[in-house]
């Protein structure tokens, strides 16, 4: 499996999990993440798919430049668009092409922030791994906020966790 194959299953997970929430739920906010709501952390993962897709465009990828979509928070269906434009995108990208990505590691904002190299196939998985990370912290607020939505015990699980409940009789 590559890395859009990667990217296309995960966004699918993605979207079928919101195809089954309402926009109430999704947009309260929940004790459990301090105030914030199931929706931001929906957004907060779409925000690096839009970076790494503006980035690509670009030459120039700065994952601090997210767009922050407050529509994306607060409407299932408007986040579901959104992550299908992005996988559209993603999927006629070039895994090997080399790419800049602009470095973070401080608050202060007249720090400077360095330039890595990187490939797109790199920066899809490092996305990827974000995502599975923010869908593990969801799929906690679900419980909460809607103990009736069933999702799918592999949601975020990473791969490796899953081989290793396969190897061992977990799973």
């Amino acid at each position: 499996m590559n890395c859009k194959q990667g990217t296309n299953i995960i966004i699918q997970q993605i979207t079928d999990l919101l195809g089954k929430l309402d926009a109430e739920p999704y947009g309260r906010p929940l004790p459990l993440f301090n105030g914030s709501t199931i929706g931001q952390h929906f957004r907060h993962i779409l925000d690096f798919y839009g970076c790494l897709a503006r980035g690509v465009q670009e030459g120039r990828i700065d994952y601090a430049k997210r767009e922050r979509d407050v529509l994306v928070e607060s409407e299932p269906t408007h986040a579901t668009s959104v992550f299908l434009h992005y996988q559209t995108a993603i999927s006629s990208m070039d895994e090997a092409m080399q790419i800049e990505v602009v470095a973070d590691f401080s608050a202060d904002l007249n720090e400077e922030r360095p330039v890595v190299f990187s490939t797109v196939g790199r920066e899809m998985m490092y996305a990827y791994d974000h995502a599975v990370h923010h869908l593990a912290m969801i799929k906690m607020g679900l419980k909460v906020a809607c103990p009736n939505v069933a999702a799918d015990h592999r949601l975020g699980v990473a791969p490796s966790t899953l081989k290793h409940w396969k190897e061992t009789g977990q799973y």
